[in-house]
């Protein structure tokens, strides 16, 4: 094996198999065999498909494993093309396109963490959760779906005190206020699922007793704002002037201007467009929750007539 650091330009698919009813596991390696960039458990890779479209998965193999990368991708009934793509047509031996592993939840959950999963969410929060197992942090996981036919990975979760298996199917569901009520004080959150289950998580655990709850959703949910407004982007680095005309996003007047940006979601939910503001104040659209000084261009836009961005 050779090793060396950073991302090959591509990954080959070393294998595609069923892992439950409608959902795919895909393992990528790099093509000589070196050693792919390392992974925090919670990440997920932007990968770049043969028919142009950029999706997000999570990483739910083995960071310790330093030559391959596992995704699982479920097979939406409404596909905008990618699980389509993944399903139908790709085979071992593909080459595909994938930026390094980044990750919008903590590096560290603290002893007692409560993940929470719903369906193919069980991708997210897996690693996590198995890596705080093994240090003896005493977590829990909550893992909800139709039917266990449907829910990927059950066979590496043993049920017992610390797993949690709630079919549908069986009569089984998760009582999320009971389970809000035992936690003890200063417990985190970490869930990933259907908009319907994180939205309930949220108003469950919306608590200040607990120490807060990391979500990661699988798309951006319909939501209002003021009509947009006209702004100016200005370019510290690039020295560049980007106006931005209502209707338009500041990510694609950027890019016109042949200013360079991570292009994943474009819905403000995977964090690969991420830039910082030097100064103004951006109108945060996204569902990340921007840190101060950041923003995400691909759907926020600006409160001020001018934002100063370090791009």
């Amino acid at each position: 094996m050779t090793t060396t650091t950073g991302m090959p330009p591509e990954l080959v698919v070393e294998g595609v198999h069923t892992v439950a009813q409608g959902i795919r596991a895909v393992i990528l390696a790099a093509p000589d065999g070196r050693a792919l960039p390392p992974w925090s458990p919670g990440a997920h890779l932007d990968v770049e498909l043969p028919n142009r479209l950029t999706r997000q998965y999570s990483l739910c193999g083995d960071p310790a494993d330093p030559c391959r990368y596992r995704i699982a991708v479920k097979h939406e009934e409404l596909s905008r093309g990618g699980s389509e793509y993944l399903h139908l047509f790709l085979r071992p031996g593909t080459r595909l396109r994938v930026a390094e592993p980044r990750t919008t939840f903590p590096e560290v959950t603290p002893p007692g963490t409560l993940f929470i999963a719903g369906g193919i969410g069980i991708t997210a929060v897996l690693a996590m959760f198995l890596r705080d197992l093994r240090r003896g942090h005493e977590p829990t996981l909550l893992y909800a779906g139709r039917s266990r036919a449907s829910m990927p990975f059950l066979d590496e979760l043993a049920e017992n005190a610390h797993v949690v298996i709630a079919a549908s199917d069986e009569g089984e569901r998760l009582d999320l206020p009971a389970w809000a009520r035992s936690r003890p004080e200063g417990t985190e959150i970490v869930t990933c699922g259907p908009p319907r289950m994180v939205a309930e998580i949220e108003e469950v655990f919306d608590d200040e007793r607990f120490g807060g709850v990391h979500v990661e959703r699988f798309r951006a949910e319909p939501r209002s704002f003021a009509d947009d407004r006209r702004f100016v982007a200005e370019c510290a680095r690039s020295g560049k002037e980007v106006t931005v005309p209502a209707g338009e996003t500041l990510m694609d007047a950027l890019l016109k201007q042949d200013i360079p940006l991570g292009t994943g979601c474009r819905e403000g939910v995977c964090g690969s467009c991420e830039v910082k503001v030097l100064a103004g104040e951006p109108e945060h659209r996204d569902l990340l929750g921007a840190s101060e000084g950041r923003m995400y261009p691909c759907v926020s836009r600006s409160l001020t007539e001018t934002l100063v961005l370090d791009v």
